[in-house]
């Protein structure tokens, strides 16, 4: 019988707030957008992508990384890829392999620092183990994997990553680890301090927080834990994604898995550079993992993962700094599977926005990266 692996089994294999908080959600209508179809970017169909970070560069250059070279899901063949786009998603390049460890290469982010120097984080996993004593027991490629290390040196593999380009992405860098991982990577803020608001994985106590890098991603630190609400777990707490807004505040979502809330994403925030954190509160959206984007106005953007009918990805806006939040925007609802999401937007030189995602499309049973570009009325 074969062994099923799934996302949330992947994720369960991995007090004291002075911040004060109440919201009430908007019972308004959805905010008015205007989308265009969906499109297909990845260039290799005969494998599997996932969980996908688009970024835009200062000079208009859009970056798209992901897990890529799979045969599935869970698997040990993952990498880590990136294309390149001149012209604002008309056009991406072929797809550049920027790292390919000894195990699974998982979730990648990307970002670009203050000093234009280009981040990209992922983790490994040892996850797609179980199956070799199941279904893929008898699969001699699979098999295969493992004798390309010792267990020792597998287990020595897990780890949160980072690599560093100076150039543009034309060189990188040595893998180096790093505190947390979570899906889209860290953020640079406006005091030059680049913030990671994650999880760590394989080791110590599996704190979800905040670390910094003080000199432009090159080294990482500690900076805040994020309390753990009551009644809650905090290893039910996964994949955050934080925000600068425009008066200071930090603003951080969680993907959540405890009894409370199940799957819904929780929010905090932090007033103080990160350095202490509301403890987590609901903000009555369903669906995850959420990305976090600063529009032009100063009004915040969350894009998230909706797997359940209509399935697909949504977005919703806020105009007070994350106090509130829209009714949702399904930007795209045509899903066949729940085997999708991870969508991050980026605006556009018109003030249009541009989102990409993965997913599983009738006639592939690879999952594919899509996008949409789209406008808020």
């Amino acid at each position: 019988m074969s062994t099923r692996i799934t996302r949330r089994s992947l994720l369960v294999a991995t007090g004291f707030s002075p911040l004060v908080f109440s919201q009430s959600l908007r019972a308004d209508a959805a905010p008015k957008f205007k989308p265009d179809a969906a499109r297909t970017i990845s260039q290799r169909p005969h494998l599997y992508h996932g969980w996908p970070t688009l970024a835009q560069r200062k000079n208009g250059e859009l970056l798209v990384v992901c897990s890529g070279g799979r045969e599935s899901h869970v698997c040990p063949f993952g990498w880590v890829e990136m294309m390149r786009s001149t012209d604002e998603g008309k056009t991406w390049s072929f797809p550049r392999v920027l790292i390919d460890g000894a195990i699974d290469d998982r979730d990648a982010g990307v970002v670009e620092t203050a000093n234009g120097s280009l981040l990209v984080t992922t983790f490994t996993s040892l996850a797609y183990e179980g199956a070799l004593k199941g279904g893929k027991k008898n699969d001699l490629r699979w098999q295969a994997v493992q004798r390309r290390t010792t267990a020792e040196q597998r287990k020595a593999e897990l780890g949160c990553w980072v690599i560093r380009s100076t150039d543009g992405g034309v060189n990188w860098s040595a893998r180096q680890r790093c505190p947390v991982n979570s899906p889209h990577g860290p953020v640079p803020i406006s005091d030059g301090r680049v913030l990671y608001a994650g999880k760590e994985l394989w080791h110590g106590d599996n704190r979800i927080g905040v670390t910094e890098s003080k000199d432009d991603g090159q080294t990482w630190r500690w900076l805040a834990t994020i309390p753990t609400r009551k009644g809650d777990n905090h290893r039910n707490y996964h994949e955050l994604h934080m925000i600068e807004c425009t008066s200071g505040k930090l603003v951080a979502q969680i993907r959540n898995h405890n009894k409370a809330n199940q799957r819904e994403t929780l929010q905090t925030h932090s007033v103080d550079g990160g350095k202490t954190w509301a403890t987590p509160y609901a903000i009555g959206v369903w669906g995850l993992p959420s990305h976090l984007l600063r529009l032009r106005d100063n009004r915040l953007l969350m894009t998230y993962g909706h797997r359940r009918k209509p399935l697909g990805c949504q977005a919703r806006l806020s105009e007070d700094e994350g106090k509130t939040w829209s009714q949702a925007m399904v930007i795209y609802g045509e899903g066949i599977t729940s085997d999708l999401g991870y969508p991050t937007t980026v605006q556009l030189k018109d003030g249009s926005l541009l989102t990409v995602w993965y997913e599983v499309i009738k006639g592939n049973a690879k999952a594919v990266l899509r996008q949409m570009k789209w406008a808020l009325a």
